[in-house]
């Protein structure tokens, strides 16, 4: 995408054009430039339901801001006998999603990538506040029983069918919930924070993308089609079609509700393979497995900081 193609540059989500970028100095020896076009976006959020939430004499258009109202709402869940948040956490990548987005809102981006690195333990206190907000939703009553052991897709059909007050799910729900249930009346929400401190991140970035081979004889034409592709008329009848997030920012007029809830949040998002730095797999298993044992209290958090950090130190050491 060249200069003079600025106004068509800025008519996209920034962090959608990143996925298709290189940068200045980067290790592929590439020009820096954007090479590729997104068509779609997604990102991960909670969602609620209205009409529960009507039940529980909430406000339906005021869902909570804060970790502690969320917190508040589990109680009300538990004595109205109803199920709280539903997500797929036996697929633990969906556990390990919301983690990171709470260590980004406790401690920073800056520090969560130190710990990658080797340079802050999990012991550290703010990672031990990661792990206990798992304990305190716990505790709270606003966890679906069994959320340990769920699958996306089992998640997906209790709240489409009105089973579940909360869900933890990505921007494509909003087609899978049109087909299992299209009365069902909910929102998208970011997962209430705990800190004020940092902003709350979300992981997400560029769906798919159209590339341009330079060397084609129809380069320019294919430019043009991409062009009116990816305009915000053509995008905005995408998303009513597929019910997929449009990459063109300028179509938020025109996309229904639900997914222009899903769509203003883009700038928030984050993912692992942006960062420049990747925790190790055994790590990860530890950490993901670990927050589920705390869910089931078989684990305290401080026990889990530890046995993470131990196999952090473990991996370290092999590569020494």
């Amino acid at each position: 995408m060249e200069e003079n193609n600025s106004a068509w540059k800025n008519s996209f989500f920034a962090k959608a054009l990143a996925v298709n970028e290189f940068t200045e100095g980067n290790s592929y020896g590439i020009k820096p430039a954007i090479y590729g076009v997104p068509i779609d976006v997604m990102n991960i959020q909670m969602l609620y339901n209205k009409d529960l939430f009507k039940e529980l004499g909430l406000n339906p258009n005021r869902p909570p801001e804060t970790f502690q109202e969320f917190l508040d709402i589990g109680k009300k869940i538990k004595q109205a006998n109803l199920q709280g948040l539903v997500s797929g956490w036996g697929e633990m990548w969906m556990i390990d999603c919301l983690a990171n987005n709470y260590a980004f809102n406790i401690m920073g981006e800056a520090k969560v990538l130190a710990t990658i690195r080797g340079e802050v333990p999990y012991t550290d206190p703010d990672w031990v506040r990661v792990f206990a907000l798992f304990k305190e939703m716990q505790d709270s009553g606003v966890l679906y029983n069994g959320i340990v052991t769920m699958i996306n897709k089992n998640a997906e059909q209790l709240f489409a069918n009105g089973k579940a007050v909360f869900a933890f799910n990505g921007s494509w729900c909003v087609n899978v919930y049109k087909g299992m249930n299209p009365k069902l009346n909910y929102a998208a929400m970011l997962p209430p924070a705990v800190s004020s401190q940092y902003p709350m991140a979300i992981w997400g970035g560029a769906g798919s993308s159209f590339m341009v081979n330079g060397r084609s004889k129809n380069k320019e034409e294919a430019v043009k089609f991409l062009k009116w592709f990816t305009d915000k008329d053509q995008q905005a009848y995408l998303a009513e079609v597929t019910n997929n997030l449009p990459a063109n920012k300028e179509s938020l007029k025109k996309i229904p509700v639900i997914l222009a809830q899903f769509a203003e949040k883009m700038e928030l998002t984050t993912h692992p393979n942006t960062w420049g730095v990747s925790e190790f797999p055994a790590v990860i298993e530890v950490f993901d497995k670990g927050i589920q044992s705390i869910i089931i209290k078989e684990k305290t958090p401080e026990q889990v900081a530890k046995e993470v950090q131990k196999i952090k130190e473990r991996e370290l050491a092999k590569k020494r």
